[in-house]
């Protein structure tokens, strides 16, 4: 893939905070001069928010593990088409809350389809962020912010040991070089100026 701008996204278990610095991130780097893209996952373009319908709302046991596996991964697909690649083509910025680390936690670790979520991830995606965030916060506090929220609560609805097992996972995936972690349990402003710091060094530097 040919791209000229930069990729950023942020991760985290539900209620981490990861969606409020994905917005303080873009408005901060907009108000600095930069052309940028705030989108998420599910969703981000027409097709990808119909099936972030599908995927987020209704009965825990709605779909299995690989059906999920295959919905995301079309979402996916249609928002690098429709919206991620023409951004960066363009030069611009673009800051997805959520991205393919998500579906490696709830699917590939929690579904045990590792295996085929890094197929699925090589052929029908085969991008990584230049930086992640992931957004890191006790899985109690996580969930309690997460069920004040309302509205689409199915993964929230699996409960406190699949929260535990995402953090852990998270942390795991944060090994990577391309990851920042960053401490959610404090004041969100606090959290947003320790993004934003790290983020101006990785455009300082690409």
């Amino acid at each position: 893939m040919t791209r000229r701008g930069v990729f950023l996204s942020f991760e985290g278990i539900d209620g981490s905070g990861k969606s409020t610095q994905a917005r303080a991130l873009a408005e901060s780097l907009r108000s600095r001069g930069h052309h940028v893209t705030l989108t998420r996952e599910p969703g981000g373009s027409e097709g990808a928010e119909q099936i972030r319908r599908l995927v987020l709302e209704g009965d825990p046991d709605r779909w299995s593990a690989m059906t999920e596996l295959l919905l995301f991964t079309a979402a996916r697909r249609d928002h690098l088409e429709k919206t991620i690649l023409p951004a960066l083509e363009a030069g611009g910025i673009v800051i997805s809350d959520r991205f393919a680390d998500s579906t490696r936690m709830y699917q590939g670790l929690r579904g045990g389809l590792s295996e085929q979520t890094d197929l699925l991830h090589r052929t029908m995606i085969g991008t990584e962020p230049d930086m992640t965030f992931l957004i890191d916060i006790d899985p109690a506090l996580g969930l309690a912010r997460a069920r004040t929220r309302g509205g689409e609560q199915r993964f929230e609805d699996m409960g406190l040991p699949l929260q535990q097992a995402m953090r852990d996972g998270f942390l795991q995936l944060a090994q990577a070089g391309r990851f920042r972690v960053i401490d959610g349990g404090r004041d969100a402003d606090a959290v947003a100026a320790d993004v934003l710091a790290a983020a101006l060094a990785h455009l300082d530097s690409a």
